[in-house]
């Protein structure tokens, strides 16, 4: 008998990991489906899941619940690009009521912002208060040259129909080098000007794809080196509970986040666990270690297969990821794709 299987069961018991970090940050995609291919995310020419081996919109709703009721208090909706699931705003009003009771301080969720124009307003309704976009560059045909399929009008079409709902946008921009290096300035000032943070993000070793990552990846730590000779940089405490570091730009109001997986490791503070939408659990993002949860979730009506699974997950929690980018490591990190783990 395991050491989990023989604990006595405590349905409300929060989830604390080996080093001490409670486990509060919850990430779940819901499709690892997409209407672009970011060339950093994705092959050009993808194999999806197939439908059936997708969690259903209820057994998603259950799921997160299961961990609001073990002290999850923020709820990332993530995908692919969340917003292509059939009938997703299903989800986000039955989640609602885990806001409506004060279990839940937040549900939230990341997009490319191209269905934001159909559901803006809806998310709004359901009490979603602040969303991430995806959006790493403002030139219409360098965007359609990275997501290979997308329209740059749609998307700040959408970050539009987002600020008319009163939804708080932040922006999420991947620091690539030799391609939006030159661009930096003008993302900072168009998403401050718009009264939007934005925050910068490393490369990634995860999925192989077609470009090598190595002529990819810009340290952040260069680009923060830049920004100093324009801007000053004043030091913050905010934290939104992932794992960006911010400045405040005096200049122009606004705040920069910095995600630096590989130059600044992050991990000693990692509150979070992801979801794929086939109810798979991976306690870090930069391992392969995992657990099914969507077998315990069909074995039984009652959640204490689920809980059992959860909690035996989290008591195998590494304490931080092993990321390295170089022209040695020609493999990627793990093997999945970014839209896999919903990032």
């Amino acid at each position: 008998m395991s050491v989990v299987s023989a604990m006595s069961y405590d349905p409300e018991a929060p989830l604390v990991d080996p080093f001490g970090r409670g486990i509060s940050y919850l990430r779940v995609s819901v499709t690892d489906r997409c209407d672009f291919r970011c060339v950093y995310c994705m092959s050009e020419n993808m194999t999806f899941l197939p439908k059936q081996d997708l969690l259903t919109l209820e057994e998603l709703d259950r799921l997160c619940s299961a961990f609001v009721r073990r002290g999850v208090r923020k709820l990332r909706i993530t995908g692919g690009e969340p917003l292509v699931r059939r009938d997703i705003m299903t989800l986000f009003r039955s989640l609602s009521r885990h806001l409506e009771s004060g279990a839940l301080e937040e549900l939230t969720l990341t997009t490319n912002g191209s269905q934001l124009v159909r559901h803006a307003a809806d998310l709004a309704a359901c009490g979603v208060k602040r969303i991430n976009v995806s959006l790493d560059t403002l030139d219409p045909a360098r965007f359609r040259e990275l997501t290979r399929w997308g329209d740059l009008d749609k998307v700040i079409a959408g970050i539009d129909a987002a600020q008319a709902a009163g939804l708080a946008v932040k922006i999420n921009a991947v620091a690539l080098k030799g391609v939006n290096e030159d661009e930096v300035e003008r993302l900072i000032e168009w998403s401050h000007g718009r009264g939007m943070d934005i925050t910068f993000i490393e490369v990634m070793p995860l999925g192989d794809i077609e470009p090598d990552r190595f002529d990819q990846y810009w340290p952040l730590s260069q680009l923060r080196a830049r920004l100093l000779d324009r801007y000053t940089l004043e030091e913050s405490d905010y934290r939104t509970g992932g794992p960006a570091r911010y400045v405040r730009v005096r200049e122009t109001g606004g705040r920069i986040g910095f995600i630096t997986p590989l130059t600044h490791n992050f991990c000693e503070s990692c509150n979070r666990v992801r979801v794929t939408c086939t109810g798979t659990l991976y306690m870090c993002l930069g391992q392969e270690d995992a657990a099914d949860l969507r077998a315990p979730l069909r074995a039984s009506e009652s959640d204490e297969k689920l809980d059992r699974a959860i909690e035996g997950a989290i008591a195998r929690k590494p304490k931080g990821h092993d990321f390295v980018i170089d022209r040695t490591t020609s493999r990627p990190a793990v093997g999945r794709h970014m839209s896999v783990t919903g990032g």
